[in-house]
């Protein structure tokens, strides 16, 4: 039998093609290469045989990371990353801001469509509620097509959708719109992947922290905003506001950030390749990832499928996504119960709406604070992980480290913030204080767990944090109607210290969870081990030094779109043996 000729695809000179092509033409029947007899037979189509003339092989050559890392998003220089995270940073604030803003329009809704103030809130909860699901459907597709596309159409749809809940004739609309408008919302989990896209897991970690500072800011700002807006304009301003702000970023989002997908990059470097080579009349027979497939196939029913329930199969089957979004999950979910109970508590000291949406700013300050204290907490992760390189603790649940410390300001702002809350003689301030307490946890919390799933989920990561954000927002939307009414009878509304019996349920809710962030750091090795796609990534990594995959084929579809052969983890890239990429 003979041996294959070896041949570099990305600069093949006409001597390697013309060995290539003897090759193939002497080669024996029945070996699975073509061989000048079948070919004769016409077994071959005339697309096929063109490809054969100008290549002198039927193979495809399928780029690599290795082949194009340098023009990757991993090695955009820093200025140009920052740049890119920052308009992202925006994008995130103008999507939570939309969850929060509405709540300043309750009133308003409710005077003028003649529905109670509870049924108003219900624009607010069906919001989060499809928001959570929104963030699981558009995440997988941003792994698939690119993160560009899918943050376009999800920025557009978000904003057509304001605009019939700004001249709504009636409440009904309202309800259908901001309906659609939490499904179209691509929420963090695609912001997150794109910090997977440019970052490698060893140095992701500031990129994370400002990344997830826009997320917890844009839900504080908007009542800060409604305050003033509720005070002085008609309600109707709440959701006018949302639109300018969302058609701003959008704008800003379309010039300022290009793709940063890997896959999606590589196939048009590969495109610019062969382009290239033909314009020098070298011919070069390489082809991205998912040039390799037809797209009949790619976007089969049966693949859209398999991509749509990725995150949620993510969310059931992986150990790790499972554990840290419940935590994440109920955490903000008591927060935001939390500060359902602001008008209540603070109306006790007489505080105007506008001086109401002005006590949300020492939750502000407790993330800024938080998010500051992550700064010397990295660079001693970053040291651990550089002293104990094969530690598998130290690569991981070292990124937990912080938490341990952070966490309990939890539990402690909440029963704080109890006992501070019953109105005069305790001064205001004191209940402010415990409110940044809480701050600090909350950012810290999220933040923490969204590191590590990063770390632990790379190319996956907007699938696998899409489980963090769905538990989050779902959470905190199926809480939002019985809020206020568990605020104002816990016990019952003529006890005088009803507003801190309720947040004290709330100190005991969390005392628990808290209790959970010491179990997956200890137990976070057991929680990986259990988890095959977690192994295989991890395997992925050590076979490239430590850098980043872009996909793994088979476990969670996007098969592909993968750069990796046959369930083996590494960035070697595939051949495909006689195979024209666009054919049905």
């Amino acid at each position: 039998m003979t041996n294959q000729v070896a041949i570099n695809p990305l600069n093949p000179s006409a001597e390697d093609a013309e060995a290539e092509k003897n090759w193939r033409l002497s080669d024996e029947p029945g070996t699975g290469h073509v061989t000048k007899e079948n070919t004769d037979a016409g077994s071959t189509s005339d697309e096929d045989r063109k490809f054969f003339e100008t290549y002198g092989t039927y193979d495809r050559y399928e780029l690599t990371e290795d082949d194009c890392y340098d023009e990757l998003g991993f090695t955009f220089p820093n200025w140009k990353k920052w740049s890119i995270i920052s308009v992202v940073f925006l994008v995130q604030v103008s999507m939570n801001f939309n969850t929060s803003l509405y709540s300043n329009a309750v009133g308003g809704i409710s005077e003028e469509f003649g529905v109670s103030t509870q049924a108003a809130r219900l624009g607010a909860a069906i919001f989060l509620i499809t928001y959570a699901f929104g963030c699981e459907l558009w995440a997988p597709w941003s792994e698939e097509l690119g993160r560009w596309p899918i943050m376009q159409l999800s920025l557009f749809l978000v904003n057509i959708w304001q605009i019939p809940v700004g001249i709504a004739p009636n409440f009904a609309t309202i309800l259908v719109c901001r309906a659609l408008g939490g499904f179209s919302s691509a929420g963090g989990s695609v912001t997150l992947g794109m910090v997977a896209d440019m970052w490698e897991a060893d140095t992701q970690q500031y990129a994370v922290a400002y990344v997830v500072f826009s997320s917890v800011g844009g839900s504080v700002l908007g009542p800060i905003v409604g305050g003033f807006v509720e005070e002085f304009l008609p309600w109707r301003w709440n959701i006018w506001i949302q639109l300018i702000f969302g058609g701003a970023v959008q704008i800003l989002h379309f010039f300022a950030v290009p793709e940063t997908r890997s896959t999606v990059m590589m196939d048009k470097i590969a495109k610019r390749k062969r382009k290239e080579g033909e314009k020098n009349g070298n011919p070069v027979n390489v082809w991205g990832p998912n040039e390799l497939t037809p797209f009949k196939e790619r976007f089969s029913a049966r693949e859209i499928i398999i991509t749509w329930i990725r995150p949620f199969k993510m969310f059931l089957t992986e150990p790790i996504v499972l554990t840290l979004s419940l935590l994440s999950g109920f955490s903000d979910a008591l927060i935001f119960m939390f500060l359902q109970s602001y008008s209540l508590v603070y109306k006790q000291w007489g505080f105007s709406t506008v001086a109401i949406g002005l006590a949300f700013i020492p939750i502000g300050i407790g993330y800024v604070l938080a998010w500051l204290s992550f700064f010397p907490a990295i660079k001693r992760n970053i040291k651990v992980r550089h002293s104990r390189p094969n530690d598998e603790t130290a690569q991981y649940e070292s990124r937990l480290w912080w938490l341990l410390f952070t966490a309990p300001c939890l539990p402690i702002g909440l029963i704080g913030f109890a006992w501070t809350s019953t109105g005069p003689p305790i001064h205001w301030i004191g209940s402010m204080i415990f409110s940044a307490i809480i701050g600090i946890a909350n950012y810290s919390i999220y933040m923490a767990t969204i590191d590590y799933m990063i770390c632990a989920y790379g190319p996956y990561s907007a699938s696998a944090t899409g489980g963090n954000g769905w538990s989050r927002d779902f959470l905190a939307g199926v809480l939002t109607l019985p809020a206020t009414p568990f605020y104002q009878n816990i016990p019952s509304s003529s006890n005088p210290n009803h507003l801190a019996y309720a947040s004290t349920i709330l100190f005991c809710i969390a005392s628990m969870l808290v209790l959970a962030v010491y179990v997956i750091y200890w137990k976070g090795p057991a929680l990986r081990a259990r988890s095959p796609f977690a192994q295989q990534l991890k395997g992925a990594r050590e076979e490239t030094g430590g850098r980043r995959v872009s996909a793994l084929p088979g476990l969670y579809g996007s098969r592909h779109n993968s750069i990796a052969g046959n369930g083996n983890p590494s960035r070697r890239g595939s051949v495909i043996r006689g195979a024209s990429f666009n054919r049905a």
